[in-house]
């Protein structure tokens, strides 16, 4: 901007084509010494008068936004000072009289109070578990310890959750300084986990650690400790710059994407008055919030952090950064037996449906949390066809050691619901004196507790807390906005659909017809479609005719007549029974002939598996310990003359997403909210993206505004004393 001349270019349609699966920044970044200057910004000003440019989106940290908003205050003062020099004429400061800025924060550190989470934050998650999952794999053949280094100076966020990720041992970042001894606990905590047959050890260190006297804690200091300690062979990796590189993840194309849209919708509702705005993510809703009230929030961490008050750091760091930071200390709380609460409760766990990447982490999360709460723990191997057999066995601290990383059901997992052998199934809970019920699964998981409520009449058994966790890859279960397991499925797609899209570069024309799963859900495809770039979805929720694709066909054949030859298009596999993927491609083959060829491409199973993606391990391991904090508190609520007896709606929930929060919701209430037939949400809130996704593939079509960001005002939120069931 302060160089000018062949630095701002005007961007056509072709221009940004086949960027979205770029890593890094196509149109390049600096830290800008000159815009520092008041004569840097002249120069800019100048520069931007010069191309009438009256709109700024600054996408960056804190620094370029603070600077952002800085030009933004002299704006009137620069162009002032340009007429007085001659520079500009008295008319281009009456046509350029207002500069309207809005801002997306790029940070992997996801550093900035305001958003859950900054664009290219799970990228580099991405990076760390990628090689966390690698170095775990030889740490466990030699018996060996790891430090890692991972990047954050100022901010933890990336240390907390990939040591939740992937079930460290130990995490140091900035904002939770260990208190004097740590050297002994952490020694001790070691080798108590090496007693326990655990073969590996990971600790991860953010850059920026520090001890309680500001003193910093290094890889290096830690390798010393253990092995002159404990002589257990160490080694140090450090990460470095490659989770700044690599493509970027599915969820970061999808939050990038969103945040455009609302950021040219708040560019063109803004007036002189006002202020100059960051769109962010808030649970899954964008919102817009005053830049500088973001940036000032951001500052004070800072500050907080300067003068000790790590308490107050990590409350002003935001929801998120608390939720992540309460859930590890829960986990992470490995006392000896004899320390620990006890109840008398029995908790069973078990896995329904398909296998879905992240269900082993909520599996984990589970159990852990259970018993540090007190209980006797079950798991129930192959969901209810196992139960009504009798396969329950109680489950031990140590025996989901490991589990956070790995893909599918290690309890086992069938499609089989409770209803044919419900009296069996009351007398296994008899005989192992079941008091709660965590249901883990799909569609068939929300069959099965509707159908254990319903039983309620005839088994008192059946009278207790019942709990279900949505975690299926077509994320089509009603209550809740996203599951476990779509987004390493989504991952999957999108990872694919690079691949095919690369493999038409050095053919011309070309058109890839990619069928993806879901059942009649069409949330894969749709949101998939999305950020691999795709022209066109079809999906069952849309009902397309021959009509559509004709007129598809066309838009293809437009499109293969610029520089970008070739095409993406997407089917969900149920979208229509006649028009199917071969129908489609022999269709496309015919009416493309001689303009471009077709290929076709059955996604299957491959979107199934898989090592669960960051954000599935995180949202699995979150989501389970608040249902079974929820499970605690409803059996404490409904223990009567002796046993617990819960037979009230609210006592059989669904624990989902909804907007902003998570929330606990009846399973009788969500039964008028499904489509049993199609096994889909009457209501899905994806449908919204689909606008986007036309008008992203060049077709003409409305963009439903409604449901874009209002200008809020940063919160300060604030969880009660004792209250973590608020904090997650």
């Amino acid at each position: 901007m302060v160089d000018g001349g062949n630095n701002i270019k005007e961007a056509s349609w072709e221009s940004v084509s086949s960027m979205l699966q770029v890593g890094g920044t196509v149109i390049g970044s600096a830290r800008c010494k000159a815009f520092r200057t008041r004569e840097g910004r002249l120069q800019a000003a100048l520069n931007l008068v010069q191309k009438s440019i009256t709109n700024l989106c600054v996408i960056g940290g804190d620094g370029s936004l603070t600077g952002a908003n800085l030009f933004r205050e002299e704006w009137s003062g620069l162009l002032d000072e340009l007429l007085q020099k001659g520079a500009i004429s008295e008319e281009a400061v009456r046509n350029n009289s207002a500069l309207h800025i809005v801002g997306m924060v790029g940070s992997i550190d996801n550093d900035f109070c305001g958003t859950d989470m900054t664009i290219g934050t799970d990228s580099a998650l991405h990076r760390i578990i990628e090689v966390v999952d690698a170095i775990m794999t030889t740490a466990q053949s030699h018996q060996r310890t790891f430090v890692l280094e991972v990047m954050g100076r100022h901010c933890g966020y990336l240390a907390l959750v990939s040591a939740l990720a992937c079930g460290a041992d130990w995490v140091f970042f900035p904002e939770m300084p260990p208190e004097d001894g740590w050297e002994d606990n952490m020694c001790q905590k070691l080798s108590e986990n090496r007693a326990d047959k655990k073969r590996l050890n990971i600790i991860i260190v953010a850059e920026g650690a520090i001890d309680c006297h500001n003193k910093p804690i290094t890889p290096d200091y830690i390798k010393d400790l253990v092995v002159r300690n404990l002589g257990f062979d160490t080694r140090v990796t450090i990460l470095g710059h490659v989770q700044r590189g690599g493509t970027p993840s599915a969820f970061d194309r999808i939050l990038a994407s969103r945040m455009g849209v609302e950021a040219v919708l708040a560019l063109l509702e803004a007036s002189a008055g006002t202020p100059a705005c960051v769109v962010s993510l808030v649970g899954n809703q964008a919102v817009r919030l005053p830049l500088m009230e973001c940036v000032q929030m951001t500052q004070e961490v800072q500050k907080a952090m300067d003068e000790k008050k790590f308490e107050e750091a990590v409350r002003l760091r935001g929801r998120s950064f608390e939720n992540n930071l309460t859930t590890y200390r829960l986990l992470c709380n490995h006392k000896a037996d004899s320390e620990l609460p006890h109840s008398s409760f029995n908790v069973a766990v078990l896995n329904v449906g398909a296998p879905a990447a992240g269900m082993n982490a909520a599996v984990r999360s589970a159990v852990r949390v259970g018993i540090t709460e007190g209980h006797k723990m079950f798991a129930v191997s192959d969901g209810f066809e196992g139960f009504h057999k009798g396969q329950i066995k109680e489950i031990k601290w140590g025996d989901v050691g490991g589990w956070t990383g790995q893909g599918g059901s290690l309890l086992g997992t069938k499609r089989t619901l409770p209803g044919k052998h419900l009296d069996k199934i009351a007398e296994q809970m008899r005989i192992h004196n079941i008091n709660a019920l965590l249901v883990i699964g799909g569609f068939e998981a929300l069959e099965s507790v509707l159908q254990l409520f319903e039983a309620r009449a005839h088994f008192d058994e059946f009278c207790v807390p019942l709990c279900m966790l949505p975690a299926t890859i077509s994320n089509n279960v009603p209550g809740t906005d996203l599951s476990i397991g779509a987004d390493t499925s989504l991952n999957a797609i999108v990872e694919t659909c690079d691949r095919i899209k690369q493999s038409a570069s050095g053919t011309k024309r070309r058109v890839f017809i990619i069928e993806t799963m879901g059942g009649y859900c069409g949330y894969l495809a749709t949101v998939g479609g999305l950020a691999a770039g795709a022209d066109t979805v079809f999906i069952y929720e849309e009902p397309f005719d021959i009509r559509d694709l004709q007129g598809n066909v066309e838009h293809l054949t437009e499109k293969m007549k610029t520089s970008i030859q070739r095409g993406l298009v997407l089917r969900n596999e149920n979208c229509n029974e006649n028009f199917t993927t071969d129908f489609i491609y022999q269709l496309y083959s015919e009416e493309g002939r001689g303009v471009f060829d077709c290929r076709k491409n059955i996604l299957g199973h491959m979107q199934q598996g898989g090592a669960p993606s960051p954000f599935d391990r995180n949202f699995g391991t979150k989501v389970a310990a608040k249902a079974v904090q929820w499970i605690t508190k409803t059996m404490n609520d409904s223990y009567k003359g002796g046993r617990v007896f819960a037979n009230s709606e609210e006592s059989a929930c669904l624990l989902g997403m909804r907007r902003r929060a998570m929330v606990f919701q009846p399973v009788a209430q969500i039964k008028d909210e499904t489509d049993f037939e199609h096994r889909i949400p009457k209501e899905q809130w994806w449908l919204k993206l689909r606008p986007l996704m036309k008008i992203l593939a060049k077709y003409k079509t409305s963009y439903d505004v409604s449901d874009s960001g209002q200008l809020e005002h940063v919160t300060r939120f604030r969880a009660k004393e004792g209250d973590t069931l608020a904090a997650i």
